[in-house]
């Protein structure tokens, strides 16, 4: 019977393609006539818009940048893409009925699916952060894994895009993970298109590819861990602090478009720094995320990761627009994050 479980999980690991408009994203070629033209659509896809989604969510300014896009022509692609895209108002009933659709990915444990409503939430941005060894990336791995499971096994019958700024991917995990839920190793790293960013700069340009490779293939989850690692080296002191963050709110709008876009689920990891003003006397716990209010408001669900005894961590709902505040506790095992031992 396992067998034939694992058997079923591995076809739907195969990389998927686009069979309906209805289901995925809308092609940039369905724009072509009534004014654009197929010159227009290359010269979107090289500025990083590969489908009319990325197209309709965009100021105009920005499309009049792209070389050969004139003002005239911006304004008539914006027309054509707002004919495709519904971007008006709709009732909070039918809200109600696309979110009992949503898909939640399950993080290997059910205490800590229970505490998330079922799970890691698509088409949003979810964060993770706490201290170094408090299971961040540990969480990342199966997520990875279980991402590309069938619907009906908590997974989103789709693959990862991995974005490691730390250097701390490993495939072996991936595949020990793999072994836990009967799936074949090698077909589930198949299905990771990984990137390790170098700088903060190189980590935006990694998004623009990651467009044009989910406008061709399904995929379920993005993860960038650490989302804010890199912005911590490659801009210091407070003179540098405004342009950091304006760059990190242009990445974190950019994860928010792909997630709205594509309707995938968004995972970064945050680290945090100690408070050493006098509030931190007063303060239970002196550690707070980075990123400001930048990444608090562009974070839709903010998790708190604390170390608990032996391999249990602690995972507190640190803010969210529909879930309570409460905490799970759960376990870092060989086979990825499991349900604490009592």
């Amino acid at each position: 019977m396992a067998q034939q479980v694992s058997q079923e999980t591995n076809e739907s690991q195969q990389n998927v393609a686009y069979t309906d408009a209805e289901d995925g994203p809308i092609p940039l070629s369905k724009l072509i006539g009534s004014g654009v033209t197929s010159a227009d659509v290359k010269k979107l896809e090289e500025a990083g818009f590969f489908t009319v989604e990325s197209v309709a969510f965009a100021p105009k300014k920005h499309l009049i940048t792209i070389k050969g896009i004139s003002e005239q022509k911006a304004e008539k692609i914006c027309i054509e893409a707002a004919k495709l895209v519904p971007m008006g108002f709709t009732s909070g009933t039918d809200m109600l009925l696309k979110r009992s659709d949503l898909v939640l990915l399950k993080t290997g444990s059910e205490e800590l699916d229970k505490l998330l409503g079922g799970g890691i939430e698509t088409g949003s941005i979810t964060e993770l952060f706490g201290e170094f060894r408090t299971g961040k990336t540990q969480l990342c791995h199966t997520l990875a894994v279980t991402c590309q499971m069938p619907i009906d096994r908590g997974g989103g019958e789709g693959k990862c895009l991995y974005i490691d700024t730390e250097g701390t991917f490993r495939p072996e995990r991936v595949e020990a993970i793999a072994n836990r839920y009967e799936l074949e190793g090698r077909l589930v790293l198949d299905n990771i298109a990984y990137a390790r960013a170098y700088n903060t700069d190189h980590q935006t340009q990694l998004l623009i590819q990651a467009a044009g490779m989910m406008a061709e293939s399904r995929y379920a989850l993005i993860i960038v861990d650490s989302a804010t690692a890199l912005y911590r080296t490659d801009y210091s002191g407070r003179g540098e602090l405004s342009a950091r963050q304006m760059h990190l709110a242009r990445f974190l709008r950019m994860l928010l478009r792909l997630a709205d876009e594509f309707g995938v689920a968004v995972v970064i990891t945050n680290q945090v720094v100690a408070q050493v003003d006098g509030a931190a006397v007063f303060a239970a716990d002196p550690k707070k995320p980075i990123g400001g209010n930048i990444m608090a408001h562009a974070s839709t669900t903010r998790l708190y990761l604390r170390k608990g005894r032996g391999e249990t961590r602690i995972c507190k709902i640190y803010d969210s627009p529909c879930l309570p505040e409460a905490e799970a506790m759960f376990a870092i095992t060989a086979g990825g994050v499991a349900d604490a031992k009592e």
